[in-house]
């Protein structure tokens, strides 16, 4: 329901996935495309949503919320290509 509920939600196909060059390093729709294994922390491999968080790679305590921001300029981030060493190293 999320293109039904977000006019300007961006939809993720095979077909548009290489035009998308937002996407972070560490996506998982971008690594199986360009042919990576998804990392140790992934939902989908450790069956477990917290591994996110436990390996540092989540947005959690470093977001806000948009009615909040003021300028979103001045939010712009650069941490979304750093990957933490503990995401990198399985525990």
């Amino acid at each position: 329901m999320r293109q039904v509920l977000v006019e300007d939600c961006v939809s993720l196909t095979a077909d548009n996935i290489d035009e998308i060059s937002w996407l972070p390093a560490t996506c998982g729709y971008r690594l199986v495309n360009e042919g990576h294994d998804l990392y140790w922390w992934h939902p989908l491999m450790s069956g477990d949503p917290d591994t996110v968080h436990q390996a540092g790679i989540s947005v959690r305590g470093r977001v806000i919320a948009e009615a909040q921001a003021g300028e979103l300029e001045d939010h712009i981030v650069r941490w979304v290509d750093r990957i933490p060493a503990a995401a990198k190293k399985r525990p």
